[in-house]
């Protein structure tokens, strides 16, 4: 190949594996030894365990300390979790859920309707997220009976409260002095909070668990952002299970008696959000931008398949018109050259770089680098772009900052790695970051994006209950994002677990949410 940043990354990988195998070499997964202690080596990005905060539910869900009404199946569908069942009036405003007799909070208290009324209306109150997935006009508790009446019709409220924004924490526990941030919330899920800091969790048994037995007393949850060292950890045994291990190296794992590899093509997308103020306010910038990225390179060479290419929003491995959609901004280098001709752009002073005015063709590309192929991405988008004449620079922050910047709009571009459907269904994603922001309304959409068109289609599918009319809302709204260069999608990643042959139960599932469960044993 010609490309030399392509060469240089891909020896960078083979180093990488190289290193990885050789302190792989004779592990015996010690682990396998110690019945009462499961050990798992994950990415943190949580800097505190209140589930409100940011989107640390997510990592409270997914350490096995809360549950919400209901979960997903494999194929994301809405199931039964604490509320046992749940049905809607005929005018699709008023549902009702009947909440476990069951279950109990890890202090050993019940659930009942009173305390999941107290638990959502605390998400309500604290988190600006939890009010972009539906309002309600009243929310009623008569025993194990939780009524929600809503503003309007929301087709996918069971999905909807699935989101780990509104798992169930016990209010009342916060009341009497127990800190949420640092103690982590009374839940219902099979562990309890023992320490917790960004670096390492440590949780034990919940005694009170309602659904089933615990098989761990306790289970270390040591926080390892460095992907390669992350599967060094899990190859010598001082991890029994590792999630998302990075493309560099998945192969060591494959196809080795000693390792257990669920991996799956997944829910998300990759992408770079776009702000549509400054230089990237242009259409003419952004489509060359686009058009500058060899997306099916990235996914095939750099990140040896473990990817796929990147063009929508939604990823082929939903029904939502993938292969029907037209990419207008496609790879093509010379068309990227010839639109920024047309605006204007030139070389005035031989230095590589296009200028118009008097000031270079330059932005900004924040990223995060706790993803495995978020840097490669970013390095590769940036030796792609200067091909063309556009000096990007890369910024790499904290993750934790990465929300409050894409709601500020405190970028030029934003990568995010997404879950596209944690709903269920693909519409809310879709709302959540290209809907208008009006004074606010939607705070996800902090780059200014705006079609009126997207917005009343974006507005139907939000209350239309049959799928078919909500999966054509879903690909007009895919096809008009592109045409307007809303962002660049770069690629769809399989996820996965992965652990030591003598771990049963653990499961990668599409929605990405539930990690560690009361089914995990050795």
């Amino acid at each position: 190949m010609k490309k030399s940043w392509k060469k240089a990354l891909l020896a960078g990988l083979s180093i990488v594996m190289m290193g990885s195998f050789i302190a792989g070499c004779g592990s015996d997964n010690n682990g396998a030894a110690n019945k009462d202690v499961l050990k798992v080596g994950v990415t943190n990005f949580a800097s505190s365990l209140d589930p409100t905060e940011n989107f640390f539910s997510w990592v409270v869900m997914r350490y096995g300390v809360g549950e919400t009404l209901t979960k997903f199946d494999a194929q994301m569908k809405s199931q039964p979790w604490i509320a046992s069942k749940w049905e809607v009036s005929p005018d699709h405003k008023t549902w009702t859920f009947t909440i476990n007799d069951k279950v109990k909070f890890s202090n050993g208290k019940k659930v009942d309707a009173a305390a999941v009324k107290a638990s959502i209306e605390r998400s309500f109150e604290k988190s600006n997220y939890a009010k972009t997935f539906f309002k309600y006009e009243s929310i009623e508790a008569n025993g194990q009976q939780l009524i929600i009446k809503t503003d309007k019709e929301y087709p996918n409220m069971p999905g909807l409260l699935a989101d780990p924004v509104f798992l169930i924490v016990d209010v009342q526990s916060e009341k009497d002095g127990r800190n949420f941030a640092k103690e982590g919330p009374i839940g219902t899920g099979p562990y309890v909070v023992k320490s917790f800091t960004k670096e390492r969790a440590e949780m034990v048994a919940n005694e009170n668990y309602w659904d089933g037995a615990v098989p761990f007393k306790t289970v270390e949850i040591p926080s390892i952002d460095d992907p390669n060292t992350r599967a060094m950890s899990l190859q010598s045994g001082d991890v029994d299970m590792a999630v998302n291990i990075g493309p560099g190296e998945i192969g060591l794992f494959q196809n080795n008696d000693k390792f257990k590899v669920d991996e799956i093509a997944s829910l998300r997308v990759v992408l770079a959000r776009i702000n549509q103020k400054g230089v990237l306010g242009d259409d003419k910038v952004r489509a060359a931008v686009i058009s500058a990225t060899d997306r099916k390179n990235y996914a095939d060479v750099l990140l040896k398949g473990t990817f796929i290419p990147g063009s929508a929003p939604i990823p082929p491995s939903m029904d939502y018109g993938f292969k029907d959609l037209k990419d207008p901004n496609a790879y093509s280098p010379d068309r990227a050259k010839q639109l920024l001709a047309e605006d204007g752009w030139k070389d005035t002073d031989g230095d590589g770089i296009l200028d118009k005015d008097g000031k270079p063709l330059t932005f900004d590309f924040v990223v995060y680098n706790s993803r495995a192929e978020l840097p490669l991405y970013a390095e590769a988008v940036q030796a792609d772009l200067k091909k063309v004449g556009i000096d990007m620079k890369i910024k790499t922050v904290d993750y934790n900052l990465i929300d409050k910047m894409g709601q500020e709009g405190d970028y030029d571009m934003l990568i995010s790695n997404i879950v596209t459907a944690n709903t269920g269904d693909p519409i809310w994603f879709l709302a959540n970051y290209w809907h208008t922001n009006d004074n606010g309304s939607n705070p996800q959409n902090g780059s200014g994006y705006s079609n009126p068109q997207v917005d009343q289609l974006l507005d139907a599918a939000q209350t239309e209950f049959d799928p078919a009319k909500r999966r054509d809302y879903a690909i007009q709204i895919q096809q008009l994002l592109m045409n307007d260069g809303a962002a660049l999608f770069l690629g769809y990643p399989k996820t996965n677990i992965i652990t030591g042959s003598y771990l049963k139960g653990a499961v990668m599932y599409p929605s990405d949410y539930y990690w560690i469960t009361n089914k995990i044993t050795k």
